[in-house]
């Protein structure tokens, strides 16, 4: 099982020398891969009365394909969005973004995908909020394609390409394509389609009955489901005790990969996030030497 962190970036900010030291120090820490997830703009709670998002105008995120070209030239660590918003996205561009970072980095992105629930996002960014699960589907489909061959023509719902292509490919020929997942809909469109997913839940009846869908959806489409990964997320809570029962949880469940997840938990800086990760790197056995 690959071990690996959650980037806290709604709490590091937008300190550009503690994203490098982060980034660094997690890798020198022995975890495998930073993950990172994605809202282009915030929702003003000042316009829209009554706003209940998790995250607003005020919460600071960094453009992951932008963070990650920038961590790839500083670190070996394996780079994962978790989630971006691929529907809110223009299909073709995220292709491009993915092939360079995944070229840059030679070959260690992992493109998590998902739907997300903020509709004023979706207006910002001129895209149908009602139709985001069809167009997924069919931009993963193109996205596929661009990266794997030279010339592509592509007639779908939602997207046109005649004969065009993307240069330089990437290394990974088709980057593995990850969905975040939390209802039925969602665990059978990532059996289908996904070459791994992100659960919402921790392990317990919940997760079995999620995974029993993702497993039967996969079976189906007439695909292996002991070949599509999943990862798992650990939330730092200052137990270390705590962390290994959960990490040994999410092992006897079949997690691939799991994320430990430092945000939320009282952390003021950095230095902060990294000393908690060191206590988590000692405690399931990460450290080298």
């Amino acid at each position: 099982m690959r071990i690996g962190v959650v980037f806290p970036q709604t709490e590091i900010g937008a300190d550009v020398g503690a994203v490098r030291a982060y980034g660094q120090g997690v890798e020198e820490l022995g975890f495998r891969h930073v993950m990172a997830y994605d809202h282009v703009v915030g929702a003003d709670p000042a316009v829209h009365q009554g706003w209940r998002g998790v995250y607003d105008v005020r919460t600071t995120f960094h453009e992951p394909m932008v963070l990650f070209g920038y961590l790839a030239a500083l670190t070996a660590l394996e780079l994962v969005t978790s989630i971006i918003i691929l529907p809110q996205r223009q299909t073709v561009l995220v292709a491009k973004q993915a092939a360079e970072v995944d070229l840059l980095s030679a070959g260690r992105l992992r493109l998590g995908v998902g739907l997300g629930w903020n509709q004023v996002e979706y207006e910002a960014l001129g895209q149908d909020f009602s139709t985001r699960g069809r167009r997924m589907e069919e931009q993963v489909e193109l996205m596929r394609r661009l990266w794997s061959e030279r010339s592509v023509t592509f007639d779908g719902a939602f997207d046109r390409v005649t004969g065009a292509g993307l240069a330089p490919l990437p290394v990974q020929r088709p980057i593995p394509v990850w969905f975040g997942a939390q209802s039925p809909a969602a665990y059978r469109r990532a059996g289908r389609l996904a070459d791994g997913w992100f659960p919402q839940m921790s392990p317990g009846p919940e997760l079995d009955e999620a995974k029993a869908m993702v497993e039967e959806a996969a079976t189906r489409a007439g695909r292996d489901p002991a070949g599509l990964g999943m990862e798992g997320r650990v939330t730092w809570t200052g137990s270390p005790e705590e962390l290994d029962d959960v990490a040994r949880r999410w092992r006897e469940s079949g997690a691939t990969h799991i994320a430990i997840n430092t945000m939320g938990a009282g952390l003021r800086s950095a230095d902060e996030h990294l000393a908690a990760l060191e206590i988590a790197a000692d405690t399931l056995g990460l450290r080298k030497g």
